[in-house]
């Protein structure tokens, strides 16, 4: 299915970004003592995931992962999170995906939060396409690429080797 010609990213690529947008997070809520890192199902979670492990041994600030529930198929369908409103309402909080395509499911999880008041909003994403349909942006990115419409963008984070690929 992927071959290596295919790789956009590779695992110490991916690696490196993680770790210079975990800084810019970091960076830009220095004031702060808590965060809380949203990531959307699936693959943006995992991306989350790896960015709190990075906030927790750069920094001192108190970092709640926070799972985000949106139905890509159907993104109308009401988003749900692991957290209560309670325990990120006020706070500083971060929307996380792996790839920001058209915009779609950043845009209705954005809208989620919007609903609730909070400190600060930003969003970060791995990979970010160029294609948007909605007006959302990544405030941190991984990579910007500009790709034809019919080309993909798939991460893999099931093994010890993750990669980015360009299909």
């Amino acid at each position: 299915m992927t071959t290596e010609s295919n790789i956009i990213l590779d695992h110490i690529q991916i690696n490196q970004k993680i770790k210079r947008i975990a800084y810019q997070i970091y960076e830009s809520n220095s004031n702060e003592t808590e965060v809380i890192i949203a990531g959307i199902v699936g693959n943006g979670f995992i991306f989350a995931e790896k960015l709190v492990a990075t906030l927790q041994e750069i920094s001192s600030l108190t970092i709640t992962i926070c799972e985000v529930h949106i139905n890509k198929k159907k993104p109308l369908e009401a988003v749900s999170t692991s957290l209560d409103v309670a325990d990120y309402k006020n706070k500083s909080l971060v929307l996380v995906d792996d790839v920001l395509n058209s915009g779609t499911t950043l845009i209705y999880g954005v809208k989620h939060f919007l609903d609730v008041p909070l400190k600060r909003f930003k969003t970060a994403v791995l990979v970010n396409r160029n294609h948007k349909k909605y007006p959302v942006k990544a405030d941190f990115k991984g990579v910007s690429l500009s790709t034809s419409i019919k080309e993909h963008i798939q991460v893999d984070f099931s093994d010890q080797e993750a990669k980015a690929y360009l299909l």
